[in-house]
């Protein structure tokens, strides 16, 4: 993994920071307006992008090239800017859409950085609460309505007692759905459509667990490094990387990554 020094650290972190401000400023406006509407970008099914999205993703685009044009960046809704710094900003402005759409405060800005390897610094904000949640470069930290407090993964170790999130009921194929259900009957309490702030409640010690399934890189870069910053497990169901995305499993600790990957790596 590519070495920082603590000057890059710094700045990445006052970029990061300056990147969820101006996004968070971008898309409230859009957030339970009257009349937003969504484009749909599957021609069966649905996955909308807002103007929202289009309004958040830009303005942090434009300041990276004031802040960091020699940074790569890769987002949801703009695609891949080359860089030459060996070092990738992953976007994704409004993790959530549907969620976004229907009013509810559970979609995010994520934004990650790091080389090809993997993030190093991530962040999930959440603009209509004005919470945040930072890790990498030695910080884990939330700050939002109840101050600022470091994150630290619970310390649950038997499934049995565990607390279980992810986004969607049907996970993913129906094969993946039946592995996570297997898992989920396993645990205390079962949860859903939670999108991104599932993770930083893994990170803040609220719950155990997300699992998903057919998930982008911009989608789980910048909970991996903010969940393993806060002393917690990200992988593929494999045990393997999982930064360009696939199915994901965020544990808060070894104990109950290895009880579902006990269920998870057999599919």
């Amino acid at each position: 993994m590519q070495t920082l020094d603590a000057h890059t650290q710094t700045d990445l972190i006052r970029v990061a920071n300056a990147l969820a401000d101006a996004a968070r400023e971008a898309v409230l406006p859009f957030f339970r307006s009257s009349d937003l509407t969504a484009d749909n970008k599957l021609a069966e099914g649905f996955d909308p992008v807002t103007e929202g999205d289009r309004a958040a993703e830009k303005v942090m685009r434009e300041l990276l090239a004031e802040l960091r044009p020699e940074d790569a960046i890769f987002g949801e809704e703009f695609g891949a800017k080359e860089g030459t710094s060996g070092l990738t900003w992953v976007l994704d402005p409004i993790d959530g859409t549907r969620g976004f759409l229907s009013g509810t405060p559970t979609w995010g800005v994520l934004i990650a950085v790091g080389p090809d390897t993997g993030p190093q610094l991530g962040i999930i904000d959440q603009p209509y609460i004005k919470e945040r949640f930072l890790g990498g470069f030695g910080e884990a930290w939330v700050e939002g309505p109840l101050g600022r407090r470091d994150l630290k993964t619970r310390t649950t170790s038997d499934l049995s007692d565990a607390i279980l999130f992810t986004t969607f009921p049907e996970v993913g194929t129906a094969e993946e759905g039946e592995a996570f259900h297997a898992v989920s009957h396993r645990a205390k309490l079962t949860r859903y459509g939670m999108d991104c702030y599932a993770y930083g409640l893994v990170a803040a010690g609220q719950i155990d667990m997300v699992i998903e399934a057919g998930l982008q890189s911009y989608d789980v870069q910048a909970p991996i490094a903010v969940i393993e910053a806060a002393g917690g497990i990200v992988t593929d169901w494999q045990g393997g990387p999982v930064h360009q995305g696939g199915r994901v499993v965020a544990a808060a600790n070894a104990d109950l990554h290895a009880q579902a990957l006990e269920v998870l790596s057999k599919v």
